[in-house]
C-alpha cells in the first residue's frame, strides 16, 4: 500500500476500510505562512477579530475613566471562584464500573 493509499483509507467504526478523500491537495493558493490561518478562520472572522482588537486598543484611550464599582460587586468573582473550587473537589456519588 502506497503513502497516498494509506492517506485515503481509514479504518471505520467496525474495522472496515473507508475511502476518505483529503482536501489538503485541492488547496492551490497559499501565502507566506503556507495558508495555515485560512484553514481555521474565514475572512469575515479575521476582519471581526481585527476590529475587536483595534477597539480594545483605542476605546480605553477615548472613553473617560469610570468610578469604581461597589465593594460587594468586587467580591463576586471571589465567591464564584470559591464555589467552583468546592464543586471541583466535591466527591461524586457515582460508582464506576471498570471493564
Amino acid at each position: 500500500m502506497s503513502g497516498a493509499e494509506r492517506r485515503r483509507s481509514r479504518l471505520g467504526v467496525w474495522g472496515e476500510v473507508m475511502n476518505v478523500e483529503d482536501d489538503y491537495s485541492k488547496k492551490t493558493v497559499r501565502g507566506k505562512d503556507g495558508g495555515k490561518i485560512w484553514r481555521y478562520f474565514t475572512s469575515e472572522s479575521v476582519v471581526l477579530l481585527g476590529c475587536l482588537t483595534v477597539s480594545l486598543l483605542i476605546l480605553p484611550l477615548v472613553l473617560p475613566p469610570l468610578p469604581p464599582p461597589p465593594f460587594l460587586l468586587l467580591l463576586l468573582p471571589i465567591f464564584i471562584l470559591g464555589l467552583l473550587m468546592n464543586l471541583a473537589f466535591m466527591p461524586s456519588n457515582t460508582t464506576y464500573a471498570y471493564m
